[in-house]
């Protein structure tokens, strides 16, 4: 199959078109990755040439290289976008374009679920820049309408969400806030757009942390944004007035991950999916947050929006505090880390202080996993161990 078909190709399977796209070996000797490209200068041939060079596809190594645009091709063919930035980690990607569309005076509606970084950014530099910020339910669904106010530029969505997974209503909020004159920003990061494509549900910018899947294997860092026709153009601009890109070597790490995103992912899943259902069944575990358990809260609103589940979930152990640091201490293949999307497991405690609405379980200790590619059975009796040690304690 020839790359030119793979990028225009609808019809054929996604890891067809990681394997295939958007890159074509014959436009570099045959190689059948891109090169990098590390460079700041970009010559050109004639004053001319040097005034006019908005016009040329590269201009300076900030604005982006050839090895840049390989990926951000490949992104906006994977999210059906107009335009893709790349950007040093995820977090940047999700402060970019609310500097984008923000101003002081603004309003901005945030799911109270979100990732706690982009909650600290928005209650230290936009409430600093005069934004006025505002949480909201996420299972607000249509009734964000109601919290809609003239001066609302942006409505800022997580979903799943951070550490309690729940699920909103992506179509109907993204609905609301264009009818009340705002833009929507998704933060994909743990659907990817494998399992779930924002632009297609009404939403005007599709944010990414690369650093987890596409990347893979917890060796890099990086973030993507990817817009609609419409919202390009100012989210393209912030990007080259704040002077921020991805570095070459980091972009060719993404690259690398993406032609195997589809493979992983699907064994994420899967093996994420046969712990939750293992967990569900252990009288230790009060509730188990994993959105493709039929008895999850959101369960019939994420089947309906999206097309599989990744391996990142959480479940809430029973006792007392001493009794979640003791299973957390006992784990020998599960890390103790922050991330997740690499190649191995990790489990970390979470703190919900900072949610004024959703508050999460009452009681018992509140458990993220990454389920990494490890055996399921090497993984269940790692968390056997951490029970024991959670009884003892």
């Amino acid at each position: 199959m020839s790359t030119e078909r793979a990028k225009t190709d609808q019809t054929v399977g996604v890891n067809t078109r990681l394997a295939h796209g958007p890159h074509d070996p014959r436009s570099q000797y045959g190689f059948v990755n891109p090169p990098v490209f590390h460079g700041s200068t970009v010559l050109f041939p004639d004053v001319a040439t040097l005034r006019d060079r908005a016009r040329q596809p590269f201009s300076y190594g900030l604005s982006g290289t050839p090895t840049t645009k390989v990926l951000e091709d490949a992104l906006d063919e994977l999210e059906g976008s107009a335009g893709t930035i790349l950007l040093p980690s995820g977090l940047a990607a999700v402060t970019v374009p609310l500097l984008a569309f923000l101003s002081a005076g603004d309003h901005c509606l945030v799911v109270d679920s979100v990732y706690f970084p982009t909650r600290r950014f928005c209650d230290g530099t936009l409430t600093r820049m005069g934004v006025t910020v505002e949480y909201f339910d996420p299972h607000v669904g249509a009734g964000i309408a109601a919290l809609m106010r003239p001066e609302t530029k942006v409505v800022f969505i997580e979903a799943p969400g951070s550490h309690t997974f729940e699920i909103v209503d992506v179509a109907a909020i993204a609905e609301a806030a264009r009818q009340g004159g705002a833009v929507t920003m998704m933060d994909n990061t743990w659907a990817t757009p494998l399992l779930f494509r924002p632009i297609e549900h009404g939403v005007d910018l599709s944010i990414h942390a690369l650093t987890k899947y596409p990347g893979g294997h917890s060796d890099v860092m990086m973030g993507s944004v990817s817009a609609t026709r419409e919202a390009w153009p100012r989210l393209r601009a912030t990007q080259l007035q704040l002077g921020v890109n991805a570095a070459p070597d980091d972009t060719y790490l993404v690259l690398r991950g993406l032609k195997t995103m589809g493979v992983r992912l699907e064994r994420h899943g899967h093996s994420a999916l046969a712990v939750a259902e293992w967990l569900a069944g252990r009288d230790e575990v009060a509730a188990v947050l994993h959105p493709a358990l039929a008895d999850f809260p959101g369960h019939a609103l994420w089947r309906r929006q999206f097309d599989g589940a990744s391996g990142l979930f959480g479940f809430v152990l029973r006792g007392e505090a001493k009794a979640g640091e003791a299973f957390l201490n006992a784990l020998t293949l599960f890390g103790l880390g922050f991330s997740w999307g690499g190649h191995e497991s990790l489990a970390v405690p979470s703190d919900l202080s900072d949610r004024t609405i959703a508050k999460g379980p009452e009681s018992g200790t509140l458990i993220r996993l990454q389920i990494g590619l490890e055996d399921v059975d090497d993984l269940r009796a790692d968390l056997e161990r951490g029970f024991a040690a959670a009884r003892a304690a």
